[in-house]
């Protein structure tokens, strides 16, 4: 859902065959891939969730999709302090054009000291100047799957501990993890990347799957907050069955010093 961000950065960027990217939380792959289709030479990190690394190794790995195109590609099981490990492993300069961190930050508490520490951690891998990529969500008025997240901090409130939960984004967001890591900002765009769904089903996995509503799950159980998320989906369904909230995500270009 968040390839219309992908191709905008790439685009803006210029990513090709000269580009060394490093994927700060890779995820499940996709944007490494689509970098790899544009001659780019990529290293991923991704920790705390091998279901997901394993589907990006499935994607870029050697022999992936019956092609040898991401056959430079690399993948890491690790948080920041793995990343020296990274470039070991990297090309042969060890160090990278580029830096991406596409896991968006700004909805839940607590993220965006994560990333800072990263970033922080990665420095040595790439010289100066060296673009580096942040994504937050955009303002919560222009974010339809803002007002189900929402749930998670509301059935989570028992918890109260504050930590991993749902919070509205900030104007400054990206801004201030930049300024934690020592980056300079570059320049920043918007870009419109709609939720869409086969059917309300498919929406509640997939809004499971992010994480948002553990603890919510575990101050209540399972089928409240399914109950729950699909009661806050229903003015998203439309006639056909399909769920459909727009969202406006924003990046942030910031560049090493």
């Amino acid at each position: 859902m968040l390839v219309p961000l992908y191709e905008a950065v790439y685009e803006r960027l210029e990513v090709g065959s000269s580009s060394r990217l490093l994927g700060l939380g890779c995820g499940s792959g996709l944007a490494l891939l689509m970098a790899t289709a544009r001659g780019a030479s990529v290293t991923g990190l991704q920790a705390h969730a091998p279901e997901r690394l394993a589907l990006a190794r499935e994607r870029l790995l050697p022999g992936a999709w019956g092609t040898r195109a991401c056959a430079g590609a690399r993948l890491t099981d690790g948080g920041p302090a793995d990343i020296g490990d990274a470039a070991a492993a990297a090309t042969t300069t060890a160090t990278y054009n580029l830096v991406t961190a596409f896991e968006p930050v700004g909805c839940v508490a607590g993220d965006c000291e994560g990333l800072a520490e990263a970033l922080t951690a990665a420095a040595p891998l790439v010289g100066p100047g060296v673009p580096v990529v942040l994504v937050g969500w955009g303002p919560p008025e222009r974010c339809a799957t803002s007002s189900v997240l929402q749930l998670a901090t509301k059935l989570a409130n028992p918890l109260r501990d504050g930590a991993g939960r749902w919070r509205p984004a900030l104007r400054d967001d990206l801004e201030e993890v930049a300024g934690r890591a020592g980056l300079r900002p570059d320049g920043s765009g918007r870009v419109a990347c709609p939720f869409g769904y086969a059917d309300t089903d498919n929406a509640v996995r997939g809004l499971m799957s992010t994480g948002l509503f553990d603890a919510a799950v575990a101050a209540t159980d399972p089928a409240q907050v399914d109950k729950e998320v699909r009661e806050a989906l229903h003015p998203h369904r439309r006639r056909d069955g399909t769920v459909w909230m727009p969202n406006v995500f924003r990046y942030l270009i910031a560049r090493t010093v």
